[in-house]
């Protein structure tokens, strides 16, 4: 019997074990992940930054954990000898008609506390000296890290904790009841007092195995990356991004240096035809299904058609990716970019076609479901996992430390 398991072996997983190690320093705790590594899939495949918290609602769980998750972030690498990095990044403006969405930007980012600051094209050239711009915001808490060596890290601490780590476990059914959960995997069956759900690409079939009736289903963007040739590092200081499209749901792509010194371009968002499905002509027939019957996802695709279809071309033709690079850095050119790895956004979907914006939890009988944990969920795991320990009934058996302190408290 286990006080708390996970599902999931990505950086929301382990950040929840580690949040429940620090308030219930004697529960049994196990996580379990059906890859024999960690942060094999978002985690891993993702941009590597760490995100200040411009974007997001005021107001929403996304604007309040990215700040804070931000700064958590920054300190938990300082402690544990985490490679990173603050270097800021700049949100440019490439034409006049760009300029009332930037000034948008400016006060959505000092709506949530965000430290930003207007640079007129001289101003920018200073800090980017090969972008386009007409002006730009600088934001300097942005920083970058490697979210796999962090949550690597997590992996030990827990493990040191006394969690019991279970690789290469597949869950394959879960049946709740209001006492307990039993979790049927392909190696053994685990019997639990509260499950987490933070399964990502999978978390809403684990919702549904637990009979919980939602209509949000998991459909899978695709983002596809290019990396600049080593002798074209110079063209791009730290990170670049583009003024985002309001009328679109993703970012756009954008230039990020890594903490390995490369540098990143993309990525785009082409729908996926499998839900870890990180080539073009990846493809699953279930997955593909599940999309496809979803009501939602046609009302989605015919609002966004014309955005959609632009990321579809910018997929297969390197060109035309190329040329939305160089809307911000004109010297790039189509041999200077070399393709690499990919990623796949486990985005949330209603009925009615709109995304789930916000970070989305969602309780059971003795449980808990992460259902929407995009970027900037990465930025903000630790948050998010105090966040998760937060909304747990409290567990009589078990002696609570006040360790995670009770501010990050939501609705």
């Amino acid at each position: 019997m286990y006080d708390f398991t996970i599902i999931g072996g990505g950086i929301v997983g382990l950040s929840t074990a580690y949040s429940l190690t620090k308030k219930y320093p004697a529960a049994k705790i196990a996580v379990i992940e059906k890859e024999q590594s960690w942060a094999s899939h978002q985690t891993g495949r993702n941009s590597g930054v760490i995100h200040s918290g411009v974007y997001y609602k005021p107001g929403s769980m996304k604007a309040r954990l990215a700040k804070q998750g931000a700064a958590s972030m920054v300190a938990f690498c300082k402690e544990h000898s985490v490679d990173h990095e603050v270097c800021g990044k700049v949100l440019v403006a490439t034409e006049e008609e760009e300029l009332p969405r930037m000034e948008k930007l400016y006060k959505n980012a000092h709506q949530n506390g965000i430290n930003a600051t207007w640079l007129s094209r001289e101003e920018l050239l200073e800090i980017e000296p090969h972008v386009n711009g007409k002006a730009a915001l600088k934001v300097p808490t942005t920083g970058i890290v490697n979210y796999k060596q962090v949550t690597e890290t997590l992996a030990r601490l827990v493990e040191e904790a006394g969690v019991d780590l279970l690789l290469g476990t597949k869950v394959l059914n879960i049946d709740e009841s209001s006492r307990e959960v039993f979790i049927d995997t392909d190696k053994q069956t685990i019997l639990s007092r509260f499950l987490v759900n933070c399964a990502g690409l999978h978390s809403d079939r684990l919702v549904k195995m637990a009979k919980i009736q939602t209509d949000v289903k998991i459909v899978p963007f695709r983002g596809e990356y290019f990396t600049l040739k080593d002798d074209k590092r110079h063209l791009v200081k730290n990170l670049i991004y583009p003024i985002p499209n309001p009328d679109f749901p993703f970012l756009g792509v954008h230039l990020t240096r890594m903490i390995d010194g490369s540098i990143h371009a993309g990525p785009n968002a082409v729908l996926s035809f499998k839900r870890e499905g990180y080539h073009k002509t990846a493809f699953h027939l279930k997955d593909t299904l599940e999309t496809i019957t979803f009501p939602g996802f046609w009302k989605m695709a015919g609002s966004n058609l014309q955005e959609g279809l632009k990321e579809m071309v910018r997929s297969f033709h390197k060109q035309t990716f190329v040329k939305s690079l160089q809307r911000l850095v004109p010297e790039i050119q189509v041999d200077d970019v070399v393709p690499t790895h990919a990623g796949v956004r486990a985005q949330a979907m209603l009925k009615d076609g709109r995304l789930v914006d916000d970070f989305y939890i969602i309780p059971g009988k003795k449980s808990i479901h992460v259902c929407n944990a995009p970027s900037p969920a990465a930025t903000a795991s630790l948050e998010i996992g105090k966040e998760i320990v937060h909304r747990i009934p409290p567990q009589d058996h078990l002696k609570a430390t006040n360790e995670l302190k009770p501010s990050l408290v939501t609705n």
